[in-house]
């Protein structure tokens, strides 16, 4: 397993529409292993293969608590099926914008069909935080982020502020 590079905003891989995946073979499950690795590391609960530049319809998450028992779930090709109309509002925040927080309304259930670790079919009813979390993630799938449901005015104010970042990060002083 691998730690990889989480791409941040602005960074146009990070729009991209990522690709269904045909096969689960050793190769996909290597790149899962790797995603969550990274996300933990990072530390986050959810990841999507977009944000470390693979366009592929995968996302792992983990909404444990750090003193419960680690529950890694994988989710390939995920799709929802339904979601409720009710909202439910959560302060989310975004690896790839990084520091960055806003409280996002979103479906309070969905219901997903995807395939798992091992390419089996699943279907998954999800509520409260996993539902957000699952929501949140496949944006990225689809190369949204959560700042796009901000005003304009905030969403501007944070990708200059990103972009600030960015530029003082690459600066080489010698």
């Amino acid at each position: 397993m691998a730690i990889k590079t989480i791409l941040t905003e602005p960074n146009k891989i990070l729009r991209q529409k990522s690709l269904l995946v045909k096969k689960v073979n050793k190769e996909i499950q290597t790149l899962m292993d790797d995603m969550l690795e990274t996300m933990y590391a990072a530390p986050g609960i959810g990841l999507a293969a977009i944000q470390i530049g693979v366009p592929k319809k995968i996302i792992v998450l983990d909404i444990g608590r750090d003193y419960e028992p680690k529950k890694p779930m994988y989710f390939i090709n995920p799709e929802i099926v339904s979601s409720s109309k009710n909202k439910a509002t959560y302060e989310e925040g975004c690896l790839s914008v990084p520091g960055q927080f806003a409280e996002i309304a979103r479906s309070d259930q969905c219901s997903i069909k995807y395939l798992d670790y091992n390419g089996q079919k699943k279907e998954l009813n999800a509520q409260g935080l996993l539902a957000t979390c699952i929501q949140h993630e496949m944006d990225h799938l689809k190369g949204i982020l959560f700042i796009d449901y901000l005003s304009k005015f905030k969403k501007t104010f944070i990708v200059k502020k990103l972009s600030k970042r960015k530029k003082e990060l690459d600066r080489i002083v010698v």
